[in-house]
């Protein structure tokens, strides 16, 4: 039984070739839900809906979210009648009293849908409609990723982090901003000064998670701060991790960052944005899995491979490395 933990695009990369190795029936993934919002009254959940798409064999590769093949007139219907109305365009982040008004789930991480600031696929968009409605059914967060699961033929277990509100929020020199905001519509433009996870204080993890850390963990060349980070914020969860094995890999190539914002983010958390710095990140883990030309050494068993993941074959590469890192500590 192995569990991996996921958020954005890395650990999902990895993903493909985790067959190689871990039978799907005895999978579990838990997804990061920190990045999670509220668009125009629907519900958004990225890092999960990226693996349902993966899973169901429908995710668009290129960009490594989003259904494949997908349209986009409702987005682009709304941008121009955002346009023809005179109606701003940018991140509409709600104000401070509407943020915690109704669901819950959203508090704050709720943006107006004018001039929709992330681009929603029409068929991405039936899956926010779907899971809402689950939501204002009385269904937890848990229950609707479940039914949403078997929709898409899953056959790995997958469970969001929380059922509560967590949202990952960005302090930067122009004002806080949720990550969205801040990755999505400034791309990561912005110097940060600190990153907080609001709400995980109160936060439990979901039902099965816990558990599900019982078993081998791995984490996977997600960003440390917004992808993991969420979920080592919610109570008990990283004491879980200290008593288990857990083996991450790498998301730096030395000192670069293979994607996204993780460089400046480990910074804003005085953590050291490259390879070394996973020591200090992740302290409760066992073994590391780094690229092969990284000079970076560790006080624990370190395997190198090639862990620049373009391929499915390069997938099931650094899933081996991962195997053999097991090998070592169990």
């Amino acid at each position: 039984m192995v569990t991996f933990l996921s958020g954005g695009t890395g650990t999902p990369k990895l993903l493909d070739g985790a067959g190689a190795v871990f039978s799907p029936e005895e999978t579990t993934i838990v997804a990061n839900t920190g990045d999670d919002i509220e668009l125009g009254g629907l519900f958004v959940s990225p890092d999960v809906d990226t693996l349902l798409f993966q899973g169901g064999g429908v995710l668009d590769r290129e960009t490594w979210w989003g259904i494949d093949g997908d349209t986009h007139r409702t987005n682009a219907a709304l941008m121009d009648l955002a346009s023809a109305g005179n109606l701003p365009t940018g991140p509409q982040y709600l104000p401070k009293e509407k943020q915690t008004d109704g669901r819950e789930l959203a508090n704050w991480r709720r943006f107006s849908g004018i001039g929709e600031f992330m681009t929603i696929g029409d068929r991405d968009r039936a899956i926010h409609i779907t899971r809402t409605s689950l939501l204002d059914q009385g269904h937890s967060l848990s229950e609707a990723t479940h039914r949403l699961a078997g929709a898409f033929g899953l056959e790995v277990d997958l469970l969001p982090m929380s059922d509560d509100p967590v949202a990952s929020l960005i302090h930067t020199e122009n004002g806080m901003m949720h990550f969205q905001e801040y990755w999505i519509a400034h791309r990561g433009e912005r110097a940060v000064d600190t990153v907080e996870f609001r709400g995980s204080s109160s936060a439990e993890p979901a039902p099965g998670v816990l558990e599900a850390l019982e078993d081998t963990v791995v984490i996977g060349p997600s960003n440390p701060v917004t992808s993991i980070g969420p979920m080592l914020a919610l109570p008990g969860f990283a004491d879980a991790l200290a008593q288990t094995t857990v083996v991450a890999v790498s998301p730096f190539l030395g000192d670069d960052a293979f994607s996204g914002p993780a460089g400046p983010l480990m910074e804003a958390v005085n953590a050291d944005p490259s390879t070394a710095g996973l020591a200090s990140a992740y302290p409760f883990a066992d073994a590391f899995v780094i690229d092969e030309t990284d000079a970076t050494e560790f006080d624990r068993p370190t395997v190198r491979t090639d862990i620049r993941i373009d391929s499915r074959e390069d997938a099931r590469r650094v899933v081996r490395a991962v195997d053999d890192a097991i090998e070592q500590v169990e």
